[in-house]
């Protein structure tokens, strides 16, 4: 028997979390269930199933889908709403339950910073990105916060900044979210929130061997660097070389992801 066009399965699921085309997805299992379980399906956030008539109309447009705990009827339910208010809504088959039995990554709910009135991370680092500093925000609007805000300051005011305006610094001295040993701010961000996945883990040295100067641990880390470096030149604007980076990190992912064994030889003997 076929899945319900009003439903999408853990794998399927898992093939679009990570990329731009990743629906938006709604956590509404009940506090007892998150208490029990209090990791996210990346890229997730928590809503309540009793509001769902308040907070429709911000998702209007957008493709979602629903997560409870086994996919029954609070994410049937919710998504079967969300439909009434023309919100292209479908429920994961199984819930977190079949999500994680299947072995796909969770967030840790506690690792996700605080977010501001609208529901957002807020994230501040040194201004004029090169590597490290686009790779982390890639990462945090893929898999964690897909509404993420990033600000880029003088590197002096990073710690201030982060006070005045309660955001989460990274990517420097004396933080939690920086280098550690001879791993990168990366590294880190993909073993703090769970991500360790095979595709992530060859980025993730691919970053850092390209934002540590050690070329040698990847053959495709010169490429990384090059790119970086040329997006650098290209703006004076840090948000738009930032979203311009997206589209490069994307693009590594995918290739890490499902196309490394892929080669493309020109063919000089055709025809002889």
């Amino acid at each position: 028997m076929s899945a319900s066009y009003t439903s999408i399965s853990p794998d399927k699921l898992s093939r679009l979390v990570g990329t731009a085309a990743a629906p938006t997805l709604i956590d509404v299992r009940i506090d007892e269930d998150f208490s029990a379980d209090p990791r996210m399906i990346p890229g997730a956030v928590r809503r309540s199933h009793l509001d769902v008539q308040d907070w429709a109309s911000r998702l209007t447009g957008q493709s979602v889908v629903v997560v409870c705990h086994k996919g029954k009827k609070l994410s049937e339910g919710t998504a079967a709403w969300l439909r009434c208010c023309n919100v292209a809504a479908e429920n994961l088959e199984g819930g977190q339950v079949a999500w994680k039995e299947a072995n796909h990554p969770t967030v840790p709910a506690a690792r996700i910073p605080k977010r501001d009135g609208r529901g957002r991370t807020v994230w501040v680092t040194r201004a004029r990105p090169k590597i490290d500093r686009i790779a982390c925000p890639w990462l945090i609007r893929r898999f964690v916060d897909p509404t993420a805000v990033f600000l880029f300051v003088a590197p002096s005011e990073v710690e201030a900044v982060a006070e005045r305006f309660e955001a989460t610094p990274f990517d420097i001295e004396n933080v939690f979210w920086s280098h550690r040993g001879e791993l990168c701010t990366f590294d880190v961000m993909v073993k703090e929130f769970g991500l360790s996945s095979p595709a992530l883990e060859r980025l993730a040295t691919m970053v850092r061997a390209a934002d540590t100067g050690r070329l040698d641990l990847s053959p495709e880390a010169p490429g990384l660097l090059a790119a970086s470096l040329g997006l650098s030149r290209m703006f004076d604007d840090d948000l738009e070389q930032l979203n311009a980076g997206f589209l490069l990190y994307d693009a590594f992912y995918r290739w890490c992801r499902d196309a490394t064994k892929e080669l493309h030889n020109w063919p000089t003997n055709k025809g002889k």
